[in-house]
């Protein structure tokens, strides 16, 4: 009866430092898209108490596609998981702009930039760049497919994003249209 247990308390133990890595990870991933997104917000001059909203959008949004992407529970492609995360963005934006006096996308737009797929459009141009400065057909090829490959990716996150992100401002026009009333 003790191994069992010993092996039981093994495996609780072990789930717990999971959880606790994970927790940790989906805190950090949060802490900086909160500060990325006070960076972007500042380029526009919001007013004030966007800056917060900001701050606590971006870290929801940036947070929730981390942990549908990379938790054991959902596993999601980066495609959907942006576009589930851009609606959770658009949608607490819509609901939270009224407290800041504000129309929604003052809060929606700096929030989504942090989610921009940099690293897939860094990839992309680096792949034609090796596609037009390699010679033979099996380099081109395969320069050409990681092009094509992270190209597509980040234009399908790009597009996930924007149809997210819009959608809760057409779903909840009475709210999103009241802030600024």
């Amino acid at each position: 009866m003790l191994p069992v247990i010993r092996a039981l308390r093994g495996n609780v133990v072990d789930e717990l430092k999971y959880v606790l890595a994970m927790l940790l990870q989906v805190l950090q991933d949060a802490l900086f898209a909160a500060i990325a997104a006070i960076g972007f917000a500042a380029i526009s001059n919001p007013p004030k108490k966007a800056y917060l909203l900001c701050a606590i959008i971006a870290a929801a949004g940036h947070s929730a596609r981390y942990l549908l992407m990379n938790s054991s529970l959902f596993e999601i492609h980066i495609v959907a998981a942006s576009a589930i995360a851009a609606f959770i963005v658009g949608t607490l934006a819509v609901i939270l702009s009224p407290y800041g006096k504000m129309p929604a996308e003052t809060c929606l737009f700096p929030s989504l930039l942090p989610m921009i797929p940099g690293i897939y459009a860094y990839k992309a141009f680096g792949g034609l760049m090796m596609c037009l400065s390699h010679g033979t057909e099996t380099e081109f090829d395969h320069y050409f497919y990681l092009f094509a490959s992270n190209g597509l990716t980040c234009l399908f996150i790009l597009l996930s994003m924007v149809i997210g992100g819009t959608l809760p401002i057409f779903f909840f026009k009475n709210i999103s249209f009241q802030a600024t009333r």
